[in-house]
C-alpha cells in the first residue's frame, strides 16, 4: 500500500514539475529586435567591458580567453 501511494505521489509530483516547462513561450521573429537591444545584454557597455577584462587580466598577471594579450604589467 506504501509503496503505491508513494508512486503515485512522485508520478504526480514529476507531472506537476514539468507541467511549467509546456508554458514556455517560443521568441516569434518580429519579438528579435527587442531583444537584441542593447540593454538586454549581460555586460551593457562593450567598451566598458573590454577595458575591465583588460585591467582584470593585468593584475591577475594572466591572460584571459577573451582576446586580450600580454603579460601582467597591462603596457601591451
Amino acid at each position: 500500500m506504501f509503496k503505491k501511494t508513494a508512486s503515485l505521489l512522485l508520478i504526480g509530483s514529476s507531472v506537476l514539475a514539468t507541467s511549467g516547462c509546456s508554458l514556455i513561450k517560443v521568441v516569434q521573429p518580429w519579438e528579435k529586435g527587442t531583444l537584441a537591444k542593447p540593454e538586454m545584454t549581460f555586460e551593457g557597455d562593450r567598451l566598458e567591458s573590454r577595458y575591465s577584462e583588460h585591467i582584470y587580466t593585468s593584475r591577475e598577471a594572466a591572460s584571459g580567453g577573451a582576446g586580450v594579450g600580454g603579460g601582467g604589467c597591462g603596457c601591451n
